[in-house]
């Protein structure tokens, strides 16, 4: 069996204990980032294999992966942080194991964007997750007019280098609409910062915005 298991995306007591016993129990691990999940089990105590598993290896290693679990082995995927196959390395992997009837199973447990909905006073009932924004102004614009209407919340991840020119922009194109904005969810920094978008550019000029961020739009 593949288990798809979740990781603290800050807090490492976030973890559940079932996570923590499979993390134990199975063959090996699969994961994005051998050093931090590394660093994940000493905390826990767990002694286990890893191997690296990202973005530019998944394809090339899915075939061995599947041999391994066809001899009957039992697998563990987790990403850097949060749940795997979100916006993070697995889905090919997930994919190719339905294609072969491989038991899949995935576990519940943090994610960035349910924690930043869940702290946030926009209706959460219908929402939209767009993953991280363009990198290019010109990108992230076309993007914006594409969504001026959108029915539903929008989520989205941004860096903390385009976080600010995002705000602005957002602004520019839609208007002053409410966000949330959630910066470093679940660490010692934690910050939500909720308003309309010209408030939220203005707050975050006054600081260089730092850690990682959950954008989240109320629907037109």
């Amino acid at each position: 069996m593949l288990y798809i298991i979740p990781t603290p995306i800050g807090n490492r007591e976030d973890i559940t204990l079932r996570a923590i016993r499979i993390l134990e129990e199975v063959d090996f691990i699969l994961a994005e980032d051998t050093r931090k999940t590394g660093t994940l089990l000493k905390y826990f105590n767990i002694k286990n294999k890893l191997i690296s598993f990202y973005e530019h290896n998944e394809t090339r290693k899915t075939s061995q992966v599947i041999d391994e679990l066809e001899k009957g082995k039992s697998i563990a995927l987790v990403s850097s942080a949060g749940t795997p196959t979100i916006s993070d390395p697995g889905f090919k992997l997930v994919r190719e194991c339905r294609q072969r009837a491989i038991e899949v199973t995935s576990l519940p447990g943090p994610s960035s964007i349910i924690t930043a909905l869940s702290a946030s006073s926009i209706s959460s009932d219908k929402f939209t997750f767009f993953g991280y924004l363009p990198r290019k102004k010109t990108a992230r614009l076309k993007f914006f007019s594409q969504i001026l209407n959108w029915p539903a919340t929008c989520v989205f991840f941004e860096s903390p280098y385009r976080v600010l020119s995002t705000l602005n922009e957002l602004e520019k194109v839609l208007g002053d609409r409410k966000i949330t904005v959630c910066r470093e969810l679940t660490k010692k920094f934690e910050e939500i910062f909720e308003s309309g978008l010209k408030e939220a550019a203005e707050h975050f000029s006054k600081k260089k915005p730092r850690g990682e961020f959950t954008l989240v739009l109320s629907a037109a």
